[in-house]
């Protein structure tokens, strides 16, 4: 397990990315993005739905509620991203996935 420290560096720089792109994302697909506390929150009008990433620094994961579904992502060293491991999506294709089904639509991060 990575320590604590570098797993904060890791996370912030993983959800600072994911912000960015979903920010990017949220203007052509009509969603809202928000960053407060280290988290980051994406928000649906129609339908209405809230989504939130998140680190868990005790147990090195970030994590992502979305769709009445919890997704614990670890880091991964060889794809130097955080990962969900049942499926191997990184965040921003775990994140494109549940956006996606939220809209009804493919998006792409």
């Amino acid at each position: 397990m990575i320590d604590e420290q570098t797993f904060r560096k890791l996370a912030e720089d993983a959800l600072e990315q994911l912000r960015k792109a979903l920010e990017q994302a949220g203007d052509t697909y009509e969603f809202e993005v928000d960053s407060k506390e280290g988290a980051l929150t994406v928000e649906f009008e129609d339908p209405p739905a809230r989504f939130v990433v998140s680190p868990n620094a005790p147990v090195r994961q970030i994590w992502v509620s979305a769709r009445v579904k919890s997704f614990k992502l670890d880091w991964d060293e060889a794809r130097g991203a955080f990962v969900f491991p049942a499926d191997r999506r990184d965040l921003k294709q775990l994140m494109a996935g549940v956006i996606g089904e939220q809209l009804g639509e493919d998006i792409a991060l």
